[in-house]
């Protein structure tokens, strides 16, 4: 009797995951296709900034109040205050108070609470307007083009109020502007979104170099006069939470095996996703808000109560200012003695003895404050 044998034809299949795993678009381009001409948030704020600063210089009008003793002076009514008096090309202190910079005592005596709402826009100089929007335009249309334009006008104007109020408490007898409070809150959401999506970022080293230069670039400005660090640091803190809270989208990445780990890789890739999912519960957003508002109520009672944080920290004046030959860091008020004779102003600084001669007598108090200030 033959014996026949039979052959069984077994074809294994790869063993099936017990899920699906979503597969990983690039990050950015669906929202790049989505929102490419979505920037009129930063177009506008962009022009308002320009608009407040012109109109800062047409009130300033150096030409006909520091009579003709301005840099650039063909310019005429725009002309800027001599560089010994402001090195970034802009206004004189008393034109800067005039149209809504912070000074102590406009708060805590005066109760002028408006310019907690002009302070974010006013710029120290040209130097400052230039510096400050490149690097707004840059960073903003970027963000706006990912994420829209709503939410990052809300961190835009939330960044800039918070970092007004940080401001705010440590004031000095100086006039302060501070427009870099919203750009770094722009910097703090760009920070915290590489932060959460880094996996997905492939030019790295790229992006984090662009992000620490145009922090130093800006934050160096902030050690000459009239420019407000301290509003700097408050909306970066701001930005990089509200940045978090409204932009941050937990991302699961698809790990492709090898052909012959696929049972094992299943496995391990369901616990791990599972694990993942837990991580992913709205836990740092909500963590990140409740720090924002603490952050928020805590600056705003600050202010209200009138707390001068510089009256307890000696070396936070230097945070906001380098001692040079033309300003000092040192928060004091100065007197000066004013001569009049034969068409002549002389004035005397009573603090260390320096004085001038003007060629012109007639001029205004506000003018001979600025004029003791830089005397002295």
């Amino acid at each position: 009797m033959e014996e026949s044998s039979e052959y069984i034809d077994i074809k294994l299949s790869p063993a099936k995951l017990p899920f699906d795993l979503p597969q990983d678009p690039p990050l950015k381009s669906n929202r790049r296709l989505r929102r490419r001409g979505d920037t009129w948030v930063v177009s506008v704020l962009v022009i308002i900034h320009i608009g407040f600063f012109i109109a800062t210089m047409l009130v300033n009008d150096c030409w006909t109040n520091s009579h003709g003793d301005c840099t650039l002076p063909s310019l005429g009514r725009l002309s800027f205050q001599h560089l010994s008096e402001n090195p970034l090309l802009g206004p004189s202190m008393s034109k800067l108070d005039e149209m809504g910079a912070l000074r102590r005592n406009f708060l805590t005596e005066y109760h002028e609470s408006w310019r907690l709402f002009t302070f974010p826009f006013l710029h120290a100089g040209l130097f400052h307007l230039i510096i400050n929007l490149c690097s707004v335009i840059y960073v903003g249309i970027h963000l706006e083009q990912e994420f829209g334009p709503l939410r990052i006008g809300i961190i835009y104007i939330l960044s800039a109020f918070v970092g007004t109020l940080m401001a705010s408490l440590f004031l000095q007898n100086i006039p302060a502007v501070g427009s870099s409070g919203a750009l770094y809150g722009l910097l703090g959401t760009l920070l915290s979104e590489l932060v959460w999506n880094w996996k997905f970022h492939t030019n790295k080293v790229s992006e984090i170099a662009s992000l620490v230069f145009i922090f130093v670039c800006n934050f160096f400005l902030g050690f000459l006069p009239y420019v407000n660090n301290f509003s700097s640091i408050g909306g970066f803190i701001s930005g990089f939470l509200l940045g978090t809270v409204l932009l941050f989208t937990p991302q699961i990445q698809q790990v492709i095996p090898n052909k012959g780990d696929r049972i094992d890789y299943g496995f391990k890739s369901y616990i791990k996703l599972k694990f993942k999912q837990k991580l992913d519960r709205p836990v740092t957003r909500i963590v990140s808000l409740i720090l924002f508002t603490l952050l928020l109520a805590g600056c705003l009672v600050a202010v209200l109560y009138g707390i001068n944080i510089n009256s307890y920290c000696t070396w936070c004046p230097y945070v906001d200012c380098i001692p040079f030959t033309s300003w000092h860091c040192k928060d004091r008020e100065n007197f000066c003695e004013t001569m009049v004779s034969n068409a002549h102003l002389t004035m005397t600084c009573l603090g260390n003895g320096n004085f001038k001669v003007f060629h012109y007598t007639n001029i205004s108090r506000a003018r001979i404050n600025d004029l003791c200030n830089l005397i002295c």
